[in-house]
C-alpha cells in the first residue's frame, strides 16, 4: 500500500502539529473531504511523544482557505492558523517525510533507513527501506499492523526457525499492492519461501525491486506490475499459504473472490488499509468465500485483519 494512502506524485503537503485527539479528528474529516486518489492524510505521533502531527499530501495545488476551514471545523480557529503549506518536488517529498524517523519495531522485524543500519541488533530481522517514490516504510499503522500480523502467524505456525529452501516454481506468498516491497521482503526473509509481489504503479514496482535487491531477497521475491491478481504470473503460482493485501476498502472487497481462490487450505490472508469503521465491510465478502477471522490488530485508527482458510 502507499504509505498513508498518498497519491503517486504529490505537489503540495499541508502540515500542522496539535494534540492526539485533534489530530485524529482533523485527519478523519480531511480524509472524508478529499478524493483519496488525489489526496492523502496521515496522523502520527511526533518524536517528543507529547504531540501529534497531521500531514496532508495533495497531487494538485489545493484551495488553502478551504483546507483551513476544514481544520477549523474539526478543531478550532487557533489550530487552523498553524497549518502550513509546502511545495514538493517529485523526488524530495518522501525524503522530507522520512527524515528523522526512528527505526520501527514490529515483533521480530524492524524497518529502518540507511542511516540506522548499524543500530539494529542481531536478534531482529532488519529491513532497510529508504525514501523513494513508493510507500510502505513501516511507520504507518497499516504496514506495521501487517508486520505484526505476520509475526503472530509465524509464532503460531513456525515456532522454530524455518530452514532455508531453494527456489521452487510458483510462490508460497503473495503481496498485492506491495508499495516498497516491505511485506514481501519480511516474509521472504523470515520464511525463505518464494514471494510474488505486485503493484499497479510501475514506479513502485521499480522501487520495490531495488529494495528487494538491497535486502538480499532477490532469490526469493519477484515483483510485477499488475492490478490485483491479474498478471499471468499469478495464474502460474498455484495456491498460496499466505496472502497480503494492504490496499483500500473498495479494492479489498472486489478482490475477495480472487484472493480466496488464490489461498490454499491452511493458508492465511492479511488484509489492511482499513479504518476501524471499515473492518466489518471488508470482512463480509471474505467470510462469504469461506475465510474466517482469526486476528485483528488496531494501530493509530487503522485495522489489519488476519483470516484463515480451513483445511
Amino acid at each position: 500500500m502507499r504509505e498513508g494512502l498518498q497519491p503517486a506524485r504529490p505537489s503540495t503537503v499541508a502540515r500542522l502539529v496539535t494534540t492526539e485527539p485533534l489530530a485524529r479528528r482533523i485527519a478523519d474529516l480531511l480524509g472524508e473531504s478529499f478524493d483519496p486518489e488525489e489526496t492523502a492524510v496521515a496522523a502520527f505521533e511526533m518524536p517528543d511523544e507529547r504531540s501529534w502531527g497531521v500531514d496532508v499530501y495533495f497531487e494538485h495545488e489545493p484551495d488553502h482557505e478551504a483546507v483551513r476551514e476544514l481544520v477549523r471545523l474539526a478543531a478550532d480557529a487557533a489550530t487552523a492558523t498553524t497549518l502550513v503549506f509546502e511545495a514538493l518536488s517529485q523526488k524530495d517529498w518522501v525524503k522530507a517525510s522520512l527524515e528523522g524517523l526512528a527505526p520501527v519495531p514490529a515483533g521480530r522485524f524492524v524497518v529502518h533507513g540507511a542511516h540506522d543500519r548499524d543500530k539494529i541488533g542481531p536478534s531482529r530481522i532488519a529491513i532497510e527501506i529508504d525514501a523513494a517514490l513508493a510507500f510502505g516504510t513501516g511507520h504507518h499503522g497499516t504496514t506495521r499492523g501487517c508486520l505484526l500480523a505476520l509475526d503472530r502467524i509465524l509464532k503460531a505456525t513456525h515456532p522454530r526457525p524455518v530452514r532455508p529452501r531453494g527456489k521452487k516454481r510458483g510462490a508460497a506468498i503473495l503481496d498485492v499492492g506491495t508499495g516498497t516491497g516491505v511485506l514481501a521482503i519480511a516474509a521472504a526473509r523470515a520464511l525463505r519461501r518464494r514471494v510474488l509481489a505486485s503493484d499497479i504503479d510501475p514506479a513502485a514496482v521499480a522501487v520495490a525491486r531495488e529494495n528487494v535487491r538491497l535486502n538480499r531477497a532477490a532469490g526469493f521475491v519477484s515483483v510485477v506490475t499488475a492490478a490485483g491478481l491479474t498478471a499471468p504470473a499469478f495464474r502460474q503460482h498455484g495456491r498460496a499459504r499466505l496472502v497480503f493485501a494492504n490496499i483500500l476498502l473498495g479494492p479489498l472487497k472486489r478482490l475477495a473472490g480472487p484472493v480466496a481462490r488464490a489461498t490454499g487450505p491452511g493458508g492465511h490472508v492479511v488484509l489492511s488499509g482499513l479504518l476501524a469503521g471499515q473492518a466489518n465491510a471488508a470482512l463480509a465478502p471474505y467470510r462469504a468465500q469461506g475465510l474466517r477471522l482469526v486476528g485483528r490488530i488496531t494501530l493509530e485508527g487503522w485495522v489489519s485483519l488476519t483470516l484463515f482458510r480451513g483445511r
